[in-house]
């Protein structure tokens, strides 16, 4: 079995399902991994596991996206940057945030 070959063909079947272009799909990908992780794991985007199970999933996908065409640097690079991006303004935004305190009550 050539696991590159069938995750690519699975790959073109949800862009050819969904019609939008790669980079889009890679924004999502990477939106839903965070957001996913965040709910599955319970941990806050600011310890940034979230981020960093994207970062590994991103990796995963260029590692077989390279066995089956061999390297191709700009569109590495673009896919990292898509899938990334957004993620790590999150959990930056979220970490970087001041803090209040849970039982402060707001006026």
């Amino acid at each position: 079995m050539d696991i590159p070959a069938l995750y690519h063909s699975l790959i073109l079947w949800i862009g050819d399902g969904t019609g939008l272009p790669d980079a889009i799909l890679h924004i999502h990908a990477g939106l839903i991994i965070l957001m996913l992780v965040r709910l599955v794991s319970g941990r806050s985007l600011g310890t940034l596991i979230p981020l960093l199970v994207v970062v590994l999933a991103e990796l995963g996908n260029e590692t077989l996206d390279y066995l089956n065409y061999g390297m191709r640097w700009a569109d590495t690079l673009s896919d990292i940057g898509n899938t990334i991006f957004w993620p790590l303004v999150i959990s930056l935004g979220v970490r970087l945030r001041p803090m209040v305190r849970r039982d402060q009550t707001v006026q």
